[in-house]
């Protein structure tokens, strides 16, 4: 989303988040078994009951730092493969 300027993620949750609120998450990225810390910022809100049964959960904004840089370059890196796959995502 060329709105997210360090890159984000959408975290299927049922917890209750506010627009603004900090998060810290600890993203596995599909079969790495490495974890990255990130920290970001809840950008929208996807909730219980959505249109068209939508997954609940937010959209995290990554924070202007390295781990934020680091999981941006390594989404992208992914997501070149996975786009042409038939494996259902949660990208807008």
């Amino acid at each position: 989303m060329p709105l997210l300027r360090n890159g984000g993620i959408f975290i299927p949750t049922t917890r209750n988040y506010g627009m603004g609120d900090e998060v810290f998450m600890l993203l596995s990225l599909m079969e790495d078994p490495a974890k990255l810390p990130i920290a970001g910022t809840v950008v929208w809100i996807t909730p219980v009951g959505a249109h068209n049964n939508k997954v609940q959960g937010i959209g995290v904004h990554f924070k202007n730092d390295e781990s934020g840089m680091e999981a941006r370059k390594r989404i992208e890196g992914l997501l070149g493969g996975v786009m042409q796959s038939g494996r259902p995502t949660h990208t807008v």
